[in-house]
C-alpha cells in the first residue's frame, strides 16, 4: 500500500527530483482523504489548517460572486492546493468540491516546522508553487476587478445613452406626425393678405424667440398664470386649441405684451392663421433642437468613452491635462453620482502644467478613488475634487463626507486583497491598483479621514 501511495507521491511534478525518503517523511505524517462527487474537500471561511497534493480525481474550486458561487479553476491529479509553508492564509477564500473519485493526501500545518529541518529540498519546491499560485490568483483578480469596473461602467454608459436616444425617438415621431399636419396649415396661410411691412414685424418678433433658444426662467406658478392668460386672448380672438398653442408660445417665453403686438399687426381675421402658423414654426423649431440636443448629448458621451479608454491611442506616456481624464470619469459615473444625487463640486486650479501620464491607467485611478467615494456616501452625499500646483508637483485631493474609514483599518487599504466590501461587490484589488499606477508616475497617494471626511490626496511629481 505505501509503495504505491509512494509512487503515486513520486508523479506529482512539484516533487520531481525531491529524495525517496523525504517524500517517504511527508506520507508518514500526513492523511490519505477519499472522496466521491459532490464530496467537500473545504469549504469558504474554514481555517486554512492543511496542505492538500491531490493523488487522483480533480478538485473544482468556486469563489463567491454576488449570490452564487462561479467556478474559477479546475485542480487535477498532481496539484498542490490548500495551505503552503510561509503562507499568510488564514481561511479558504471558496469551496474545494470533488468532481468525481478523488484521493488527497492532507498535510496538517503542525508538521511545517519538521518539514523545513527534514527536507529543504520540498520546502523549496512548495515555495515556488506558492509563488506561482498568488501570481495566478492576483493576475484573476485583477481581471475581475476590471471586469467589475467595466460592468459599473457600462451599467451607466447604458442608462446614460438611454435618455437622449428615447428623446430623439420620440421626438422624432411627433415631429413626423407634426409634418404631416402641414398641408393644411399652408392652406391656411396662403390666404392671408399681409403687407411686407407687417411680415416683417411678425418674423421680428418669431426669429427674437427662436434665437433664445429656448432659454426663459419662469416659475412654475409664473409659467401656468402666462399660459392661462395667453390662451385666453387667443381663444378670445377666434383661435382654435389657445391652450396647446400657449404652452408653446410660453416655451419660446413669449409675453403678454408680444402676443397683443402681433394681434395689432395683423387684421382680425388672418389672427388664426397667423397664431397657427406661428406655432408650427415653434413646435417644429422645438421638436429638432430637442433631437440635436439629445444628438450631441450622445456625442459627447461617445466622446468620454473615447477619452476614458483612450482608444486610438498607443499604451505609452503622453503629456496630458489630469482635468481631461477626471472629467471624462465623472461622466462615465454619471448615472450613479445622479441616481445618488451626489453633489459634484470641481475646485480645480485653472492653467495646471500638463504631466506626462498613461492615461488609461490613470483613468483606472480616478475610477477607483472617486467609486469607491460615492459607495461610501449617503444619498444626497457631497464629493469635492481639487486641483493645484504646489512647487514642483501637481496635487489632487479627492474627498468625501461619507462615513469615513475606521482608525483600525486605515493602514491597510491599500494592501492586495484587503476589503470591507461584502462578497461579491469588490475583490480588495480597487486601491491597490491605484498604489502601483500612482507609483509607476513616480507620485505618492495618502488618506486621512474621520466620520464625514475622507480625503485621498495624490502627489506627482511634474518633472517625471
Amino acid at each position: 500500500m505505501e509503495t504505491s501511495l509512494l509512487d503515486d507521491v513520486k508523479a506529482v511534478p512539484t516533487f520531481q527530483g525531491i529524495p525517496e525518503e523525504h517524500l517517504q517523511w511527508l506520507i508518514d505524517h500526513a492523511d490519505l482523504i477519499t472522496l466521491k462527487a459532490g464530496d467537500y474537500l473545504f469549504k469558504k471561511g474554514d481555517p486554512a489548517l492543511y496542505m492538500y497534493v491531490i493523488l487522483e480525481g480533480n478538485i473544482q474550486i468556486k469563489l463567491p460572486q454576488g449570490n452564487q458561487y462561479r467556478e474559477v479553476a479546475t485542480q487535477e491529479k498532481g496539484t498542490i492546493t490548500g495551505l503552503l509553508p510561509f503562507s499568510r492564509m488564514k481561511e479558504a477564500a471558496g469551496n474545494g468540491i470533488a468532481t468525481g473519485p478523488t484521493r488527497v493526501l492532507s498535510l496538517h500545518k503542525e508538521h511545517f516546522e519538521e518539514m523545513e529541518k527534514v527536507s529543504h529540498e520540498m520546502v523549496q519546491a512548495l515555495v515556488s508553487v506558492m509563488t506561482s499560485r498568488t501570481r495566478d490568483f492576483t493576475r484573476l483578480q485583477q481581471q475581475n476587478e476590471k471586469m467589475m469596473a467595466l460592468g459599473k461602467l457600462s451599467a451607466g454608459l447604458a442608462h446614460e445613452l438611454n435618455n437622449p436616444a428615447s428623446a430623439i425617438v420620440r421626438s422624432s415621431a411627433t415631429l413626423k406626425k407634426h409634418l404631416h399636419t402641414t398641408p393644411e396649415t399652408f392652406k391656411q396661410v396662403i390666404s392671408i393678405r399681409m403687407t411686407p411691412e407687417e411680415v416683417d414685424a411678425v418674423n421680428d418678433i418669431l426669429f427674437s424667440k427662436i434665437a433664445q433658444k429656448l432659454e426663459n426662467h419662469l416659475s412654475m406658478l409664473e409659467r401656468t398664470n402666462r399660459e392661462e392668460e395667453i390662451a385666453e386672448w387667443l381663444e378670445d380672438h377666434g383661435v382654435e386649441d389657445g391652450y396647446g398653442m400657449a404652452e408653446t408660445f410660453v416655451s419660446f417665453d413669449l409675453t403678454m405684451d408680444e402676443i397683443e403686438e402681433i394681434g395689432e399687426i395683423v387684421k382680425p381675421e388672418y389672427i388664426p392663421p397667423v397664431f397657427g402658423w406661428l406655432n408650427n414654426v415653434l413646435t417644429t423649431e422645438r421638436l429638432v433642437n430637442e433631437i440635436e440636443h439629445a444628438s450631441l448629448r450622445i456625442a459627447e458621451l461617445i466622446q468620454s468613452v473615447k477619452t476614458y479608454s483612450h482608444m486610438d491611442k498607443a499604451p505609452d506616456r503622453e503629456l496630458s491635462d489630469i482635468h481631461t481624464g477626471i472629467n471624462s470619469t465623472l461622466t462615465m459615473l454619471g448615472h450613479k453620482i445622479k441616481e445618488k444625487n451626489i453633489e459634484v463640486i470641481k475646485n480645480y486650479q485653472g492653467n495646471l502644467p500638463k504631466l506626462s501620464l498613461y492615461v488609461s491607467e490613470m483613468n483606472q485611478v480616478w475610477t477607483n478613488l472617486i467609486d469607491n467615494a460615492i459607495d461610501a456616501m449617503n444619498p444626497g452625499g457631497r464629493l469635492e475634487i481639487k486641483t493645484w500646483q504646489e512647487l514642483n508637483n501637481i496635487k489632487v485631493d479627492i474627498i468625501d463626507n461619507g462615513s469615513g474609514i475606521p482608525p483600525d483599518i486605515i493602514n491597510q487599504i491599500f494592501d492586495p486583497f484587503f476589503t470591507t466590501k461584502e462578497v461579491g461587490k469588490g475583490t480588495g484589488l480597487g486601491l491597490d491598483i491605484v498604489k502601483k499606477i500612482v507609483d509607476q508616475h513616480q507620485g505618492s497617494v495618502d488618506v486621512t479621514s474621520s466620520p464625514g471626511h475622507t480625503v485621498f490626496r495624490l502627489c506627482f511629481p511634474m518633472h517625471a
